[in-house]
């Protein structure tokens, strides 16, 4: 008796769908460089912030920081000099700031003010 061969089940596979070909675009060339370099031009000049703008202290903020218009950030850095040469700084609670007589005027006639009030306190003196 002769053996039939096997047949083997044949799996139709479907073949991938091929990627679609991309699209190139055509670049344009770059132009030639000049033979000769364009002058560099210099930098514009940066505006000054609002917190480097000179501004005129009022009389009471003059006894401390002194007269003459000076940015904001400088009349805080004056004043927490003054603070800290006259030790006007609270010991318990280093937040605070005790007044004497000039900064008391500053302060609005507060006996003692928060660091963080130190600023909105001392835009008002300035113009």
């Amino acid at each position: 008796m002769a053996t039939a061969p096997k047949k083997t089940s044949a799996k139709k596979v479907d073949p991938a769908p091929a990627p679609a070909p991309k699209k190139t675009s055509a670049k344009k060339a770059a132009p030639a460089p000049d033979p000769v370099p364009a002058p560099v031009k210099a930098p514009a000049a940066k505006p000054v912030s609002a917190f480097m703008k000179p501004l005129t202290p009022s009389a009471a903020l003059a006894k401390v920081v002194g007269k003459g218009a000076i940015p904001r950030t400088e009349v805080i850095k004056k004043i927490w000099e003054y603070i800290k040469e006259h030790k006007l700084q609270d010991e318990a609670n280093r937040r605070m700031i005790n007044a004497d007589t000039k900064l008391k005027a500053v302060f609005d006639g507060k006996a003692q003010v928060s660091m963080f009030e130190l600023t909105k306190l001392v835009n008002g003196h300035l113009k």
